[in-house]
């Protein structure tokens, strides 16, 4: 059908894919679950129909409004525990929650440079507990927690709390263990067995750029990561069989992870339909906790299972990959800048042979052009015989008329997966490049390397040999360079950098395949000239 296309409607073929890919499926339409998380999640809803015990006893305890059991919030309460090191400074309320997180690193600045603050000043917070007896939960709000430290300096050894609340049907116990990586071990006692529910925390708020996804996360034993984003949760579901959950946003997350495969987890429909997740307690309680930014080499160290809380969205299976190659490159140059150089130079390899092809094609084309122009004269009246003549002439010289094309659409699910590694690797936050590029996941702020992107562009597409027989098309393809360049404006510098040095690689092959031509066209005019005379 292709083949059968004018070369303007293989023009608006060729540009609405790219278009359509380039601003992102993502971003037009959110991605739908795969088959494979639906298949899971159908298995959650099962394993909760089979166990409906489980199931009711889960809904009829935690059955309530967000907005009802975000009154305990609005209590006053005060802080009574001061965890710190070089790197943060965490504190815990008098309501026994975890009730800040001030980063002290400043790559985490703000422009005022104001300290990111990973847990938002209102909603629920990390560790809040829930009773499902209305007069055990009014008692909780009331009686503050007594801690066995009020100052921990977290050096290089862990540190444990031990937080008391003393109410009149039972005594709550929480002994916390926190380490100078950011994780820590949770141990909650009752004194009485008794139904309450632990709340994992709304999600940071420290950074969410383009399309980086901010919400919720289950990580289930099936290896499938369903996620919630703000604003589409849309009811109770109950998971079981829970590896992880997180609360999250681009760079940092608030993780719980160390369930045992019988927990109910809860995800609740909360303000503005933003998910809130909880899940159901018992009388001896032991977990795990991670409040911090999502750095792979971090989260790997305390449990290489915690590096599936790194969310790619619907790349990631891409994108996971690629970050492992950017990563093992920066252990050998200890710099994300030429990492990316580097890691852009091993795609080339890999796609050379294609780029190839597809250049050689393009060759082809382009001294086909003259007879493909006789034979639309010869047959313009006769678009079936035009067809037929244009397709043996393709046959009989290995011309591709789409071979072009090939490479070119190839390197987009690249470029978004690439994308995708950039915008949510925390690594590259604040990680330099060399003179004037200070922060790789930030836009250039000179614009140097776009413009550089649009000229290296202009290039390429100045060497690229074409068959344009339409003055539109070469219009359009004319201000292509253009529009690149206020389109690259406001991305990431180390994504435009990969573009910018993608660009510089097409144009050194490109003068490798135009050089191997006229030499093949110089060897035959000698040919020529010497069987004339």
């Amino acid at each position: 059908m292709l083949d059968k296309m004018s070369p303007n409607q293989r023009l608006i073929v060729a540009v609405l894919l790219a278009v359509i890919f380039f601003v992102g499926y993502t971003a037009i339409f959110p991605p739908k679950e795969s088959a494979v998380a639906k298949e899971a999640k159908a298995n959650s809803v099962v394993t909760t129909k089979e166990n409906t015990d489980v199931a009711k006893k889960v809904q009829e305890a935690s059955g309530h409004a967000i907005a009802e059991q975000e009154k305990m919030e609005k209590t006053v309460s005060s802080n009574i525990v001061t965890v710190k090191n070089k790197k943060f400074i965490l504190k815990i309320d008098s309501l026994g929650r975890i009730a800040s997180k001030e980063m002290l690193e400043s790559k985490f600045q703000n422009s005022d440079h104001v300290n990111a603050q990973l847990i938002p000043p209102h909603g629920t917070k990390p560790l809040y507990i829930r009773f499902a007896n209305d007069a055990i939960n009014d008692a909780a709000s009331k009686v503050p927690y007594v801690a066995s430290t009020h100052l921990v300096e977290l050096d290089n050894k862990a540190v444990t709390v031990t937080l008391t609340q003393k109410l009149p049907q039972v005594t709550i116990t929480k002994k916390l263990t926190f380490y100078p990586d950011g994780h820590y071990d949770i141990h909650i006692i009752t004194s009485k067995d008794i139904r309450y529910f632990v709340y994992l925390g709304d999600r940071p708020h420290v950074s969410k750029k383009l399309m980086a996804v901010a919400g919720d996360m289950v990580y289930t034993g099936d290896d499938v990561a369903h996620i919630i984003e703000d604003g589409k949760a849309e009811g109770r579901q109950v998971f079981q069989d829970v590896k992880l959950v997180s609360s999250f946003d681009q760079y940092t997350a608030i993780i719980l992870y160390g369930f045992k495969k019988d927990a109910s987890v809860v995800v609740e429909r909360g303000k503005d339909d933003n998910p809130v997740i909880y899940f159901e307690a018992n009388q001896n309680v032991n977990l795990h906790g991670y409040i911090g930014p999502k750095e792979h080499k971090v989260l790997k160290a305390i449990d290489p299972m915690l590096t599936n809380a790194i969310e790619y969205g619907w790349f990631t299976f891409a994108a996971k990959p690629l970050f492992a190659i950017l990563s093992w490159l920066h252990g050998i140059f200890g710099n994300w800048g030429w990492s990316i150089i580097a890691l852009t130079a091993l795609i080339r390899i890999v796609l050379y042979p294609l780029t190839y092809k597809g250049m050689i094609s393009m060759q082809k084309m382009k001294m086909l052009a003259p007879k493909l122009k006789e034979l639309k004269e010869k047959h313009k009246k006769d678009p079936q015989k035009l067809n037929a003549a244009t397709m043996e002439m393709y046959k009989k010289h290995g011309a591709n008329p789409l071979g072009g094309c090939l490479p070119m659409l190839l390197q987009i699910p690249v470029f978004f997966a690439l994308y995708r590694t950039i915008l949510n690797s925390v690594e590259l936050q604040g990680a330099p490049w060399i003179l004037w590029i200070h922060n790789l996941s930030l836009m250039d702020p000179y614009y140097i390397l776009p413009v550089l992107m649009g000229a290296s562009m202009f290039m390429q597409q100045h060497m690229t040999p074409n068959n344009f027989t339409d003055p539109m098309q070469e219009k359009v393809f004319k201000y292509l360079p253009i529009i690149f360049t206020f389109f690259f404006i406001t991305f990431p510098s180390g994504l435009v950098l990969y573009w910018l040095t993608n660009n510089m690689f097409s144009i050194a092959q490109q003068y490798m395949v135009n050089q191997q031509f006229k030499n093949a066209e110089d060897l035959k005019e000698a040919i020529e000239k010497k069987s004339e005379s």
